[in-house]
């Protein structure tokens, strides 16, 4: 189960909005959501949650190109909005249809028989056949300007999205939408 939502800042503060996620296959599409809800190009945030395994912070700013911050890269991509991020953070995503035959796994195993190896990798394979790592990836500093630093970002674990909307004086206004 995801939670997403939108805190856009304007001259009176942040505004919130939950959002639906159905239509965004791309982080473009997720750019664009983002994009849409802001108010004079000011700074929009898209928070997305699953179910306290990961969380994930888009920022926006006007045209300027997203900046992301990801709590655990191998919980997010495992799913598929984590995935889009976590594809963008570690340069994976270039949607080459070649890509989908070089993922094939020909080793010679039976249809759905798991490769011996396979249960004890602790990272998920991304594209390109790398592993994506357990831990945080991105921008680290993507929320230091607004009153969360680094250190306070990565010391974040449960219900976080709620923890960097009070830091950020955002708090009660991302509780209406939750």
């Amino acid at each position: 189960m995801y939670f997403a939502a939108l805190l856009a800042r304007t001259q009176d503060g942040w505004e919130a909005s939950d959002t639906e996620l159905d239509d965004v296959e791309t982080l473009s599409d997720l750019t664009d959501l983002a994009r849409d809800a802001s108010v004079d190009e000011d700074t929009v945030l898209v928070f997305i949650e699953q179910e306290d395994a990961w969380f994930g912070v888009l920022r926006v700013e006007g045209e300027e190109d997203p900046r992301i911050f990801v709590s655990d890269a191998a919980a997010a991509a495992r799913s598929s909005y984590g995935e889009i991020l976590t594809n963008e953070l570690l340069g994976g995503d270039d949607d080459d249809p070649a890509d989908d035959l070089d993922a094939l796994n020909l080793d010679g195993t039976e249809d759905g028989e798991p490769d011996e190896d396979d249960e004890d990798r602790a990272d998920v394979p991304a594209q390109g056949g790398e592993a994506v790592p357990s831990g945080p990836v991105g921008d680290r500093e993507i929320l230091a300007d607004l009153g969360l630093s680094e250190k306070e970002l990565l010391a974040l674990d449960t219900d976080a999205l709620m923890e960097i909307a009070d830091a950020l004086g955002a708090g009660e206004v991302l509780e209406t939408v939750r």
